[in-house]
């Protein structure tokens, strides 16, 4: 299978004020993915409150995706739910519309605890759509799936046949290089911690990433890309730094889903709010906020 080279999004879903989904700005969201150096969207994962979707809404944004995206701009569309009939349907429907792959996490509700559990899971999903590549979404901190990936590996491989990797959002490095260097790097590893880029590329690996923050600094995260691949260690330093800078700031207002959503306000797209049970920022917070950013330069530097 093809692997990812260069960085995904993971957008947020835009919502009117109250709360209704609003398919609007995406062709302008797109646009704007794309003149910053972003290789495709990662829709209705964790950045994009998809299991806060309904199974129709979650539809309805694919779709609007699949037609505001140019060219060679990859559509992955996370279908994980707390029921696999219900991520079966999504992944056919986003197979019958022409995404280029699809991804889940593991369910939050019933806790898988096994890695068998958890290969029958992604293996009922990914039949849903069995001419597209299957992506897993390890993000353990979101529900409590703490499983080691590279006995994952081993006990996936061979079994699902669209199995194409992992999006890795941890924090063990060691882990991550350990499943990408699995049988020589058979399987697609997408790095998705923003925060380490560059140690993981150092590593030999992160060729292919989906990232959050890339929605308002992905200038900055695919010059890190650059800046590596010209030998250029200390500019891909500053980058790193830089991009850690912007996340310490989010961290101050709920993360990225949250603080990050409202900074794609102050850059000029106005995605709406956060759905319940998310605490959305206050007036106050974002004046809070904007003079943080302000602090570092982010304005300058931020996506265009």
């Amino acid at each position: 299978m093809e692997k990812i080279k260069g960085l995904i999004n993971a957008p947020f879903t835009p919502f009117h004020a109250d709360g209704s989904l609003n398919l609007d700005p995406i062709p302008e969201y797109a646009a704007l993915l794309v003149r910053n150096g972003l290789k495709g969207v990662f829709i209705n994962g964790s950045s994009g409150e998809g299991y806060m979707l309904d199974e129709q809404e979650r539809m309805q944004v694919a779709e609007a995706w699949m037609k505001a995206a140019p060219a060679g701009f990859k559509v992955i569309v996370h279908v994980g739910s707390t029921c696999v009939k219900s991520s079966r349907r999504l992944a056919a429907h986003a197979q019958e519309i022409g995404a280029w792959g699809i991804g889940a996490m593991a369910t939050p509700f019933p806790r898988i605890g096994r890695v068998e559990e958890l290969v029958k899971y992604c293996e009922e999903i990914a039949a849903g759509a069995p001419d597209l590549p299957f992506y897993y979404y390890h993000i353990p901190a979101f529900n409590n799936a703490f499983l080691s990936m590279y006995d994952f590996l081993k006990a996936v491989d061979g079994r699902i046949p669209n199995f194409a990797g992992i999006k890795y959002t941890f924090e063990s490095l060691y882990e991550y290089n350990k499943c990408r260097r699995y049988k020589d790097g058979k399987f697609d590893m997408l790095h998705g911690q923003d925060e380490t880029i560059l140690p993981c590329l150092a590593m030999g690996g992160a060729q292919g990433g989906i990232g959050g923050t890339t929605n308002y600094n992905g200038r900055v995260l695919t010059g890190i890309l650059e800046a590596w691949e010209k030998g250029d260690l200390e500019t891909a330093r500053e980058l790193q730094n830089f991009s850690q800078d912007v996340i310490d700031v989010i961290c101050h207002y709920r993360g990225n889903i949250v603080g990050g959503k409202r900074i794609m306000k102050l850059i000029g797209l106005d995605l709406g709010p956060n759905r319940t049970p998310f605490q959305n920022m206050t007036d106050e917070e974002e004046q809070a906020m904007r003079a943080e950013l302000e602090a570092i330069n982010f304005f300058e530097r931020c996506n265009k």
